[in-house]
């Protein structure tokens, strides 16, 4: 009966999802995972700056985080003759229990007073290797296991509990740390994908069709890539999210100088900048999986130009309440992106080749925001943090507006999509753009 209340208070869209009892059974886990990482953000860049040698520790910092992540990206390429035939149910699972027992090794290790740096950063790129399949995996398995007007509702779900835990994960982190230690935190986060990789089996094996038919032609190395050299609608949706993520990233860096050096604040003041952000994020992740019905290219572009019209203020000199409802704003605008872009490639890809070519996706736009973050170095010491915020501002609305002109071009002529199944596109979650 409690169950049933709680659903009546959810919107209408989002009901179906919570009476999919494979679903109802997954959320929670994908959840703690997420936070689980989240609060690895912080827990990895502490830990590694307490078993850094004496001055090496920015060192051993910039390695650390790197080995968290990139290493994804190579797995992508590596391993797809091999992993593109499984299905997205045992590629979640594969992905879960690899970072489960390496990330596990971290705190062991740790206790033991072994956990050297290299040790450490080895674990690390360990872990994250098989994280751009994992990743494909769950998205592909939620669209396996949702019929098609649902997934909208279900990828806003879990775009959600990522921004999410960027906001609860840091926070959380910086409490516990001081509590239990960076090390023990890693702990937790390799506690989550494990939880996550027994529940991921249940579905499977309760018959929620996770598993899915093998992929046709998925055995060729480069079937992914030449599957989206075929459709210029899924390699366009990858350029304009790859070129979002790169400007996205010289702000990221300007931001805490431009609140250190030109609002002459704290670290309290940058916080509340990422809290607002993340809590805005949500709010438009949620509410984007509540409509039924709407063009989905054009709402995507027009969440570039906004988040890029959200920055144009810091340009300005406005003062800090200012700049802050902005980036409260640019949050809302932001939050729907992630479940739009992946709902267009459920769509757009035929069932077979899905998990190969979100992991394409992964795996490109893990590239996207290092390199970004590396260009802002540079150009704040050039033009300063204020002008660097405008400037990524200014040019993103310009791939807005560029991305905008491309795709009405490109709708004046029929455009063929070799290999497009019948019927897979959107019914009611969303229209056809």
């Amino acid at each position: 009966m409690t169950s049933v209340r709680t659903t009546r208070l959810l919107p209408q869209t989002y009901r179906p999802l919570f009476a999919h009892t494979g679903f109802k059974r997954l959320l929670p886990a994908l959840a703690a995972s997420d936070l689980g990482d989240g609060m690895s953000v912080v827990a990895v860049a502490w830990l590694a700056i307490e078993i850094a040698p004496p001055g090496h520790s920015g060192l051993l910092l910039g390695a650390a985080l790197a080995a968290y992540g990139l290493p994804g990206a190579l797995g992508a390429l590596l391993f797809g003759r091999w992993l593109r035939r499984l299905p997205p149910a045992r590629l979640l699972a594969a992905d879960s229990r690899i970072r489960a027992v390496l990330l596990g090794c971290v705190p062991l290790a740790w206790a033991a007073g072994v956990l050297h740096p290299v040790l450490y950063v080895a674990l690390l790129a360990g872990s994250s290797v098989l994280h751009a399949w994992g990743n494909a995996g769950r998205y592909s398995l939620v669209a396996q296991m949702l019929p098609a007007q649902q997934r909208l509702a279900a990828n806003a779900l879990l775009s959600s509990s990522v921004s999410a835990s960027i906001v609860i994960g840091p926070a959380l982190a910086g409490f516990l740390a001081m509590v239990v230690g960076p090390a023990w935190l890693i702990g937790l986060d390799a506690l989550s994908f494990a939880v996550l990789a027994v529940l991921v089996g249940r579905v499977r094996a309760a018959g929620t069709g996770a598993e899915g038919a093998p992929q046709t032609g998925a055995d060729r190395p480069s079937a992914g890539l030449q599957l989206l050299r075929k459709q210029p609608e899924l390699l366009g949706v990858l350029a304009l999210t790859w070129f979002f993520n790169f400007l996205y990233g010289p702000a990221e860096v300007a931001l805490p100088l431009h609140v250190t050096d030109d609002l002459h604040a704290g670290a309290g003041l940058l916080g509340l900048y990422w809290a607002l952000f993340g809590a805005g994020a949500v709010l438009g992740g949620l509410a984007v999986g509540a409509l039924r019905r709407f063009p989905l290219w054009p709402v995507t572009l027009g969440i570039v130009a906004g988040w890029g019209l959200a920055l144009v203020p810091f340009g300005l000199g406005a003062s800090a309440p200012v700049t802050l409802a902005c980036f409260t704003l640019g949050g809302l605008i932001y939050g729907p992106f992630t479940a739009l872009s992946y709902t267009l490639f459920q769509e757009r890809t035929p069932a077979a080749w899905l998990t190969t070519v979100l992991a394409a996706r992964s795996a490109a736009l893990l590239t996207a925001g290092p390199v970004g973050t590396a260009l802002g170095g540079p150009l704040i010491a050039l033009m300063g943090p204020r002008a660097v915020l405008a400037a990524s501002g200014i040019a993103t609305v310009v791939l807005a507006a560029v991305g905008a002109a491309l795709r009405i071009r490109s709708t004046r002529r029929p455009v063929s999509r070799p290999g497009r199944e019948t019927g897979s596109g959107p019914r009611g979650a969303a229209a056809r753009p």
